[in-house]
């Protein structure tokens, strides 16, 4: 968990701010999406129209197309605001990164079948990304739609395709396999369990409505057929837009405002990997971006009997606004060496904030974008909840990894954390229109 905040809600009143770095309860700036994939498109989906019929006096039939779907009258009344917005699935970038924060979220991992090699992971990747381009338009998926969203606009709904260590062997492309995909190091937190790490294909589900993120979820593993099989799959949440009366940083289960420093404006165009690739990087992965999936639980039985000012002392934010104990309001520069009447640093040197801070190392720019999950308790009632982080970045050999190494030197808040699970998957830019996405990987 590092100092950097998710993308903000969309909305007026949403809240998904959150942190740089590697875990809960850190650093970064709100961020808003620089690529236009949250903007409505003009019209209205056929899904869409089911929420309008009775406003508009709009009397469905079968005919023209499947039962309860049909084309948008002009002047139609839309759905309510949570499930009337829309991600684009084509653009330059893959819809998911600079999307603001849904409200609820599926993080997939899936590995080839065997026998099953790059002319069926072509075909499969082509199956996933027409069904993404559907569901994001809030049309069915397809033949054989489960009808679980039927009655739902698109929610916001992302769905977001990314490649393994293991997926280039798997498909003798190991010579197009990136250097920055080289398998993370090992971490004194990690108590990893390694059937649910890595994976040779990752997807990432999210939207405003946990049934679309559901009928997503279902979708992307039918389609997956005898050409996959699912590895693992996690759940998780953050607070519904409209939820807060103000817009307003994200809070994790730690109660902690999660995250203040995520790049913004022109920063955040360095965690994607170039137009034009530097030295090293493939041509394919122009314009994509590297996702460091880390499922991290908190251990909050412990944290929880910490005072506050000992739980802001961890963190290096009052818990209150998430402002800096230096001073100032959330968005204050943090006074690293302002000291306190008998000359104590105010924010302590083991800080989690303080570690994290990205001009502490070497820059590196990282978009945080997690989720919360909970997923019941222990025999002993301890609770199965956390943090399942997602962090992007260009490089992650000079983003996620050197700032982890430091913070299993001496951060305050690892010993209330224990990471359970790790992925890397390097995510290829966005498809166009016509395309799929991974096609100049797979067909170049």
């Amino acid at each position: 968990m590092a100092d950097q905040s998710p993308p903000p809600s969309r909305g007026t009143t949403g809240d998904r701010a959150g942190t740089t770095g590697t875990g809960p309860g850190t650093d970064s700036t709100d961020t808003t999406s620089g690529t236009g994939t949250d903007a409505p498109r003009a019209g209205i989906s056929r899904r869409r129209l089911l929420g309008t019929a009775g406003a508009s006096g709009l009397v469905l039939g079968a005919a023209g197309g499947a039962a309860g779907y049909a084309a948008a009258p002009s002047g139609a009344v839309p759905l309510a605001s949570l499930g009337e917005g829309r991600a684009m699935f084509h653009g330059k970038h893959q819809p998911g990164i600079t999307t603001p924060m849904q409200a609820r979220g599926h993080l997939v991992a899936f590995d080839l079948a065997a026998g099953a090699g790059r002319r069926e992971a072509a075909a499969l990747l082509r199956r996933w990304s027409d069904t993404a381009r559907r569901l994001m338009e809030g049309e069915p998926a397809g033949s054989g739609d489960t009808d679980v969203a039927r009655d739902a606009g698109p929610s916001s709904l992302t769905l977001t395709f990314g490649f393994g260590h293991s997926f280039f062997g798997r498909t003798g492309l190991e010579a197009r396999r990136p250097d920055a995909l080289a398998p993370l190091p090992d971490f004194s937190s990690d108590h990893l369990d390694r059937a649910r790490s890595d994976g040779d294909l990752w997807v990432q589900i999210g939207a405003d409505d946990a049934l679309v993120a559901f009928h997503a979820l279902r979708a992307i593993q039918r389609d997956a057929g005898s050409a996959a099989r699912l590895r693992w799959q996690m759940n998780g949440f953050n607070r519904s837009p409209g939820a807060t009366a103000r817009p307003m940083t994200t809070r994790n289960l730690m109660g902690q405002v999660d995250g203040t420093r995520n790049p913004t404006g022109d920063d955040l165009g360095r965690v994607f990997v170039p137009g034009r690739p530097r030295d090293g990087e493939p041509g394919w992965m122009a314009n994509g971006s590297y996702a460091v999936v880390r499922r991290i639980r908190m251990l909050l039985d412990d944290w929880e009997q910490l005072s506050v000012k000992a739980q802001e002392d961890v963190i290096g934010r009052r818990k209150a606004d998430g402002a800096p104990l230096s001073g100032g309001g959330e968005t204050t520069e943090m006074d690293l060496e302002k000291t306190d009447p008998e000359g104590n640093l105010v924010v302590p040197i083991n800080a989690h904030a303080r570690i994290t801070r990205p001009d502490r190392n070497g820059g590196a720019t990282m978009l945080r974008r997690p989720f919360s999950f909970h997923d019941g308790f222990d025999p002993d009632g301890t609770p199965d909840a956390g943090l399942l982080f997602v962090c992007w970045q260009a490089d992650p050999l000079r983003g996620f990894v050197p700032v982890q190494r430091k913070l299993d030197r001496g951060d305050a808040l690892t010993p209330f954390l224990r990471h359970e699970s790790s992925g890397l998957f390097a995510v290829p830019g966005g498809a166009r229109r016509g395309e799929y996405v991974g096609q100049p990987l797979l067909e170049g």
